[in-house]
């Protein structure tokens, strides 16, 4: 399988073009609104702003697993990303990436790296070919230099 392979709803309820992430790296992190990383929103925002659109893509996936940290509705998960970090990249309905009923993306990512999340705000990055390549902790912030030099390959 590949990242093609998967379905999945944008923030708005609209089943997502996944198709339109082909010949991209793709970052996808798992995001919550209320929670001490995340302040990370303004820099994937950043790194969004300041990466091709043609070459790279973001992918965030709000998740209430670690905390509670996210309870609120798709609806004010978008209002609240975008009000307070300006957030304009691609934001997914929230879903379950760990313990029962985790997404299938997820259950895929964990089976390709052996890692799944442990907190909010983990990444895992995908090559231009839809396969991952690596799962990344909570604390690599998203202007590290390992994602920046990987974005930019």
């Amino acid at each position: 399988m590949i990242l093609y392979d998967f379905i999945f709803e944008d923030i708005n309820g609209n089943v997502f073009d996944v198709e339109s992430l082909a010949g991209k790296n793709v970052l996808i992190v798992n995001t919550a609104s209320h929670c001490g990383f995340t302040k990370q929103f303004a820099q994937l925002q950043e790194l969004y702003e300041n990466s091709s659109r043609q070459t790279f893509e973001i992918l965030g996936f709000p998740s209430n697993d670690f905390g509670q940290q996210d309870p609120g509705s798709d609806e004010e998960i978008a209002l609240f990303c975008e009000k307070n970090y300006g957030v304009n990249f691609p934001m997914m309905s929230k879903v379950k990436v760990v313990g029962n009923s985790t997404h299938p993306l997820y259950s895929w990512l964990k089976s390709e790296t052996g890692e799944e999340p442990k907190w909010n705000f983990h990444k895992y990055l995908i090559d231009k070919k839809g396969n991952v390549i690596r799962s990344l902790s909570s604390s690599i912030e998203p202007l590290d230099s390992e994602i920046i030099d990987w974005v930019q390959q």
